[in-house]
């Protein structure tokens, strides 16, 4: 552990924020110097390997890696084939300290980088959303809107689209969307939760 973090440049793991660990939810939220204070007194390099290794021996956790570059990231999105979504999962509002990007990854997109910064055009974050990850999985009439497409649409306001969640304090809903539709079926309808279930899962056209 100390070769790799010595390779990355590192002096230690504050980088690495908890964001569960259901063995002890108080270190949820925490870095992992701050989380080695809590539990062993100290937040010497020793105590936050030790406390690494005993989240893995009680079950492991999840947590937020803080690496990446604002500069980079800007010349990545504005590559025409850099395709824009989220591995953050669905989330209990309210639950343990998840990165933010599980609300509101395309609202900050939409809001910081089309509107605000104007890195990209509407219509070509929308692309890098919708139609360009479609083809390049090739799920068959799905990212566009013509006759004979499934029709999943989201319905947002442009001038109000807006990220709150904070990775101090994840969970907050996106803001500025109205209406979802999936399989020609809203399951939300502004913007709240309809009865409807029309999701599925998408396999590759063959």
């Amino acid at each position: 552990m100390n070769e790799s973090r010595e390779r990355q440049g590192r002096k230690d793991y504050a980088y690495a924020v908890i964001a569960r660990f259901k063995a002890d939810p108080r270190l949820n939220g925490k870095s992992i110097p701050e989380a080695a204070k809590i539990v062993r007194g100290s937040d010497s390099l020793a105590d936050q390997i030790e406390l690494i290794l005993d989240i893995e021996v009680r079950g492991g956790g999840s947590a937020i890696y803080h690496g990446m570059n604002e500069d980079d990231l800007r010349a990545f999105m504005r590559h025409p084939l850099t395709m824009i979504a989220s591995d953050g999962g669905p989330r209990l509002l309210g639950e343990d300290v998840p990165h933010p990007r599980s609300y509101g990854n395309n609202a900050r997109v939409l809001g910081r980088y089309v509107r605000d910064e104007k890195l990209l055009t509407l219509e070509e974050a929308i692309r890098k959303m919708t139609s360009l990850p479609a083809t390049t999985f090739q799920l068959k009439d799905r990212g566009v809107i013509k006759p004979g497409a499934w029709a999943d649409i989201v319905i947002f306001d442009p001038a109000k689209v807006n990220d709150p969640s904070t990775f101090e304090d994840p969970h907050h809903y996106a803001e500025g969307f109205k209406d979802v539709i999936v399989n020609g079926s809203a399951v939300i309808r502004d913007g709240a939760l309809t009865d409807v279930r029309s999701g599925g899962p998408l396999r590759m056209a063959k």
